[in-house]
């Protein structure tokens, strides 16, 4: 996924309007942020869950309950440092992880979910389960469709 300003600004009245293309109407022009706009607020954490470095370094602060940062880049296969700063920032400043800086010497930061981050990885193990009984049916839809298709 993409990362892009999906925040909300006020409008002239104090209202709040969504920035997003999806939020215009037909004029161009900002439409309320309202109750009867269910997706309205949601699409952002949305997007922070279903971004593939966040979902992995929750389900390995699952698997581990605390882990250094080096823990995580080593088990986080493809992350690079950047990417996983990034990501810990995020899942941070969303409430999913804590960050503990460590009394040693050198300083030591661990990392662990918080309980709404625990509370993500019941549905994530879902999903997980879903990825494990299926994957033999999807690659078999694949190549079938490779095969059609003429995708080499």
């Amino acid at each position: 996924m993409v990362d892009r300003h999906t925040g909300v600004t006020p409008v002239a009245d104090g209202a709040i309007a969504d920035e997003r293309p999806d939020s215009m109407d037909g004029a161009g022009l900002r439409v309320e942020c309202a109750p009867e706009r269910p997706v309205c607020g949601i699409r952002d954490i949305l997007d922070r869950i279903g971004d593939t470095w966040s979902v992995l370094v929750v389900i390995q602060l699952r698997l581990y309950e605390k882990r250094r940062f080096g823990q995580l880049l080593r088990s986080v296969d493809g992350i690079s440092q950047r990417m996983l700063t990034v990501t810990l920032r995020r899942l941070q400043r969303d409430g999913l992880i804590t960050r503990t800086v460590l009394d040693t010497s050198p300083p030591q930061v661990e990392y662990a979910l918080t309980e709404v981050g625990l509370s993500l990885t019941v549905i994530l193990r879902e999903l997980v389960d879903w990825a494990a009984a299926n994957r033999e049916a999807i690659d078999a839809a694949r190549r079938r469709w490779d095969v059609e298709t003429n995708v080499r």
